[in-house]
């Protein structure tokens, strides 16, 4: 890179200054907070001797000798393995690697727990489903627990699929004091094309393929160790810890099992360790996210086309870090950012096509030269996010890092500023008298984008696909499936509708999804209004609605409204509807406290409050109390 970097876009300049404007209260109560962790000192040193002794009474010899001598960092490990899903499989090797490479740096690591991990490619369409959002909320306390022990002066997290990033992020964010490495797994190698999956899902819910040929093609595609290949949520994840500098440069997508994955693990290892007190190089979590960090991972998510789940999730996220950020700052971030990349379901290529095309190095290359990210936030890699343009390399065994490309090795994958796929990011706030949601219209054709018709309320999922099946959808149709929102049932994904509603637009009907639930990264050609809020157990207006009600949807214009008389609207009673099966089986009895305390989906739709500004409204209260 040139010494210099250009001049910072002026809308992505106005999205920081307000996001630190109206955070401002917030973010200094948390770094004052995150500043008093730190000066209580390195943990291991104020436990008492009995309290120590339980800390490291499973370590070998040489281990315990350098926990007493309290010289050497510590790290904590914090894992999402198991052996049942592809994504975490990996990860099993990953403690025994990070504590041979920490003890080889004269220090230790030690494994601090596991968190829950699930996936949703097994739970899609199933009760288990509604459990998937709030496993978010279960990893940050999880990891919470698991770091109580206060015995580490870093920490190491484990973890790739769709609610565990945020989840351990979320945590990294409350234990701000300590430095935070995200180590990746990475994707499994290519397998089934995608078009090609999708063509036999569709003929499978037109029942013109077997069930057989179904699972012959799914296990095709989903076939080996590794993160899957599409892009959604789990690949969203590692390329927005890269845009925050929370990975090493060029780590995202190097598939598990390999000699540069074991390499990459090491070096993580050893950098954290530098990045320590003890190590000399203090770099604490709370002192390197901050709005530009965020700001960043919202540039590098619109530009890739990646997960609207996180607009859900990158609102907890900030939220954890004191930082506020509102859907308004997608919408002028996508309006100013090209859409650079295409991969499944916004194009038919995987993830190693686009690692292969030149992947992180030159997706950061390209946003850093067109002024849309910031450079001037620190890394875990000892730099600015300059040193992002750089890609690994084994060399004679060694690890080093050189540029990356400066061109794109596949132009239908990814594409340089001055020729994007498009020249917005593609993510839009929907406002209107059925509330405030979201639409990701990357992968949706132009003409797909306006749709006005009749509408068909669904109260439960498997009513569609019923539906479909007797006909009763063939025709212009926006599909209505309520009381799907975080209150109501945990807030489910709902692709198992995708199939039925593509074939329906295939057929050459105008067709829509409006939902208070969600869709996530792998929504595709079908345009869907969802994280609608106010849910409607919430008084939302998708209640109000009746069979038959004319809907306009425009993707294009941001509007989403019902066409009904405005004094019959406001007359209109809510619908109550009938939850009581969403709440029994699997384990969904277990989070009834998680439904009553959820927030709604435009703020993030945790359980846990406010954070910061919980407690500063408090204050505020107090004040005018005292006042009086």
């Amino acid at each position: 890179m040139a010494s210099t970097t250009p001049a910072l876009n002026d809308t992505v300049a106005d999205v920081t200054r307000r996001i630190r404007e109206r955070s401002s209260e917030r973010r200094a109560l948390y770094e004052s907070r995150m500043a008093d962790q730190h000066r209580r000192g390195v943990h291991r040193g104020e436990l008492s001797c009995g309290n120590l002794a339980h800390g490291f009474a499973a370590c070998g010899a040489e281990d315990k000798n350098s926990l007493k001598l309290m010289n050497a960092a510590n790290l904590g490990i914090i894992s999402s393995y198991n052996d049942m899903l592809s994504a975490h499989q990996p990860l099993e090797t990953f403690p025994e690697t990070i504590k041979a490479a920490a003890r080889a740096m004269g220090s230790t690591a030690q494994f601090a727990g596991g968190v829950p991990a699930m996936c949703d490619g097994v739970t899609q369409g199933q009760p288990g489903m509604e459990l998937s959002l709030f496993s978010r909320d279960v990893i940050a306390m999880a990891t919470a627990v698991g770091l109580s022990h206060n015995m580490f002066d870093a920490v190491l997290y484990l973890g790739v699929c769709d609610k565990i990033v945020p989840g351990l992020f979320i945590a990294a964010a409350r234990f701000g004091h300590l430095p935070a490495m995200f180590v990746p797994a990475g994707p499994m190698p290519s397998g089934l094309p995608n078009k090609e999956k999708a063509r036999i899902r569709q003929l499978f819910a037109e029942g013109k393929a077997s069930r057989e040929d179904l699972l012959e093609a799914e296990s095709a595609s989903y076939h080996s160790p590794g993160t899957c290949t599409f892009y959604g949520t789990a690949n969203s994840n590692q390329l927005m810890m890269e845009m925050m500098g929370l990975h090493l440069p060029g780590t995202s997508f190097v598939n598990p099992g390999t000699e540069m994955r074991e390499a990459l693990t090491r070096f993580a290892t050893e950098q954290t360790i530098r990045n320590t007190e003890p190590g000399g190089d203090y770099r604490p979590f709370y002192r390197q996210i901050d709005e530009r960090a965020i700001v960043n991972a919202i540039v590098g998510l619109l530009a890739s086309g990646g997960s609207t789940n996180h607009t859900l999730h990158l609102v907890a996220m900030a939220a954890a870090a004191g930082l506020t950020i509102t859907w308004e700052d997608f919408t002028d971030l996508s309006a100013v950012t090209p859409s650079l990349m295409q991969v499944y379901p916004n194009g038919q290529a995987d993830i190693n096509h686009f690692q292969a095309a030149g992947g992180m190095s030159l997706l950061i290359r390209e946003l850093i030269g067109a002024g849309l990210i910031h450079t001037d936030i620190p890394t875990v890699f000892g730099t600015d996010m300059t040193a992002y343009t750089q890609e690994p390399f084994l060399e004679d065994g060694q690890l080093i890092w050189r540029e990356g490309p400066t061109e794109s090795l596949d132009p239908e994958v990814l594409r340089p500023v001055a020729e994007p796929f498009a020249p917005t990011g593609g993510l839009t706030v929907l406002n209107g008298n059925l509330g405030r949601g979201v639409i990701k219209v990357s992968a949706v054709k132009p003409e797909h984008r306006l749709v006005e018709a009749p509408i068909k309320i669904f109260e439960d999922q498997n009513d569609l696909k019923a539906a479909f099946e007797a006909g009763e959808l063939d025709r212009d149709v926006i599909a209505v499936v309520r009381f799907q929102g975080p209150k109501a049932n945990g807030m489910p994904e709902l692709h198992k509708l995708t199939p039925y509603l593509g074939v329906l637009q295939d057929r050459g009907y105008k067709v829509a999804l409006v939902t208070d639930g969600r869709m996530s990264g792998a929504s595709g050609k079908v345009p869907a209004a969802i994280h609608i809020s106010p849910e409607a157990l919430d008084g939302g207006p998708l209640a109000k609605l009746k069979d038959g009600d004319i809907v306009r949807l425009d993707a294009d214009r941001g509007s989403l409204e019902v066409k009904v008389d405005a004094h019959e609207w406001a007359e209109r009673a809510l619908r109550i509807g009938d939850l009581d099966h969403y709440h029994v089986g699997l384990g969904r009895e277990l989070f009834g406290g998680f439904r009553h305390l959820a927030m709604r989906g435009e703020e993030g739709a945790g359980v846990f409050g406010g954070f910061e500004a919980d407690d500063l409204a408090r204050q505020e209260g107090q004040i005018h109390e005292d006042d009086a």
